[in-house]
């Protein structure tokens, strides 16, 4: 019985009625953040992690917990004594000796039964020189990779970014107390990005519905307890349609007129100590800060087209066009599709679902006219688009993200781009380029010293670019310890780059585009592109 019951699908667990099932427990916590269509994804990922180092264990720790499907740790690495310090998931003294991807993976999988995992007692350079370990690496839904070697980690990142369609690449590399990561993708298209700005609730552009039961109310004559509890988008629609009868139809410009448009509001109580008008006026900026298209939205809708884009991109870019299409429409307002979702606000019951179920309506029927558009413009995609995703799409019209990335060490080569980032984050570009510096000359093979990495920085940024001071501090500290696993840092970008794993593996939130560096020595994060 109870293996039915953990076998229902995760859809079918978060509608159901009656007692949740164990996967609901088990995951009821993040279902709240990312639903039933993130934990599908994330259980439907496959991953690929490349050593078994503290640090890529503690990242799949953050992923086997909240049910990735299926990871492989691909390590040829013997445990060592220093190993068996460090890494929480090694059987301590009894793993020396014994394959490092072997010994991690029973203890992975202990943290959750739902998981399915393997160690791959391989070297990636060995897989990566034949046609079958190319295939088999492609397949996955993400590349993970920690302090790999330069030049494989090139050749694996050229083989991923030569295939648009194949996984994303995370690669991260730490010394002591400083790292850095870094998210390989051609292309990722947001559609639930879960901003924290709300949508727009048309107040200056309201639909016909909502219009009307502004007009209707007569504000001076109307019930005191009813008109303490009118909802402030309600007041503000009316306050809008009033002050354009006497402004020949224009909202306020000036700061002056704004000022008098707060008052008109505040003169529109019958009671000083209604709270529902002060809210109106503390929301009047709704008035002259909403534009009919947000600006970064409407420049999504000129953006070119990527030659290189995944396959799966394809049906939210047909959205997009079908958004811009939208927002053109002659039987339009000239606006995105508006959201049914409404803020909290001072009002009464009766008065809220009303507003809630206008909204609603109104919602409802500029869905609809979306999907009149999508199937006349795309209608193949129409035809093949999920519901569920055209749903999510046109509910999240006002928070869309389309996020191109670079290559792996593109930035690096960059010197101009280098020059103006040393000159605008001086500790973040400092940090990255000693763990660059690093990472050459371990592939070389030479004594890490304080004089051999600040000369491989110099070459980096070419002669005649003067180090910023960060520098010396950066490249001391690696020097000091440059091939320390700690245990603190391992743990922090366990939880850093899983949280990023999971936002590209789900398609929610928006992940990181460029590097994120790490400093735990002062305490701080920050990002360069």
């Amino acid at each position: 019985m109870s293996q039915q019951v953990e076998s229902q699908g995760i859809e079918e667990a978060t509608v159901a009625t009656g007692q949740p099932d164990a996967k609901t427990r088990r995951y009821d916590r993040q279902l709240r953040i990312w639903a039933a269509s993130g934990q599908a994804a994330l259980e439907a990922s496959r991953i690929l992690v490349v050593s078994s180092s503290a640090t890529s264990t503690s990242i799949l720790k953050n992923l086997v917990l909240p049910g990735i499907g299926h990871f492989s740790i691909l390590d040829a690495t013997v445990t060592t004594p220093a190993d068996a310090g460090n890494n929480f998931f090694l059987n301590a003294r009894d793993s020396v000796g014994k394959p490092r991807a072997q010994e991690a993976v029973p203890l992975l999988r202990e943290l959750n039964e739902a998981v399915q995992g393997e160690p791959v007692v391989k070297d990636v350079s060995d897989l990566l020189a034949t046609d079958q370990g190319k295939d088999w690496i492609l397949g996955f839904s993400l590349v993970i990779t920690h302090n790999l070697n330069k030049s494989t980690l090139q050749e694996l990142s050229t083989l991923l970014w030569a295939n648009p369609d194949g996984p994303p690449l995370i690669s991260i590399r730490s010394a002591g107390f400083l790292a850095d990561f870094h998210i390989q993708y051609h292309e990722h298209c947001v559609s639930q990005s879960h901003s924290e700005n709300a949508p727009s609730l048309r107040i200056t552009r309201p639909f016909p519905a909502l219009l009307d039961w502004a007009r209707s109310l007569d504000l001076q004559n109307m019930d005191p307890t009813t008109h303490g509890h009118l909802p402030f988008v309600v007041i503000l629609v009316r306050a809008v349609d009033d002050w354009r009868k006497t402004h020949d139809g224009n909202l306020p410009k000036t700061a002056a007129e704004k000022k008098e448009f707060k008052k008109t509001i505040m003169d529109m109580r019958i009671k000083p100590d209604e709270e529902n008008f002060e809210e109106a006026e503390a929301q009047a900026w709704r008035v002259w800060s909403e534009p009919a298209v947000p600006s970064d939205i409407q420049a999504l809708f000129s953006l070119p087209p990527l030659p290189t884009s995944p396959r799966h991109n394809a049906t939210f870019h047909a959205l997009l066009g079908a958004l811009a299409e939208h927002v053109k429409d002659s039987l339009g307002t000239g606006t995105l599709p508006i959201s049914a979702t409404l803020p909290d606000m001072k009002s009464d019951t009766k008065s809220y679902v009303q507003l809630q179920n206008l909204y609603r309506q109104a919602a409802d029927a500029e869905k609809n006219r979306f999907q009149e558009i999508l199937a006349e413009k795309f209608p193949e995609m129409a035809k093949a688009a999920n519901q569920d995703e055209v749903d999510s799409f046109v509910k999240n019209a006002h928070h869309l993200r389309v996020l191109r990335g670079k290559q792996l060490g593109a930035f690096d080569t960059d010197h101009e781009a280098i020059a103006t980032s040393l000159s605008v984050q001086p500790r973040e570009t400092a940090t990255h380029l000693a763990l660059s510096a690093l990472s050459s000359l371990h592939s070389r093979e030479a004594e890490v010293t304080v004089e051999a990495l600040t000369a491989e920085v110099q070459s980096i940024v070419g002669e005649g670019v003067d180090l910023p001071e960060e520098v010396d501090a950066t490249v001391g500290e690696v020097a000091r310890a440059p091939t320390a696993d700690l245990p603190n840092m391992a743990a922090f970008l366990g939880g850093l780059v899983a949280q990023e794993a999971i936002k590209v593996i789900t398609e929610q939130y928006v992940p990181l585009n460029g590097y994120c560096v790490v400093d735990l020595i002062d305490s701080w994060t920050g990002v360069i592109r």
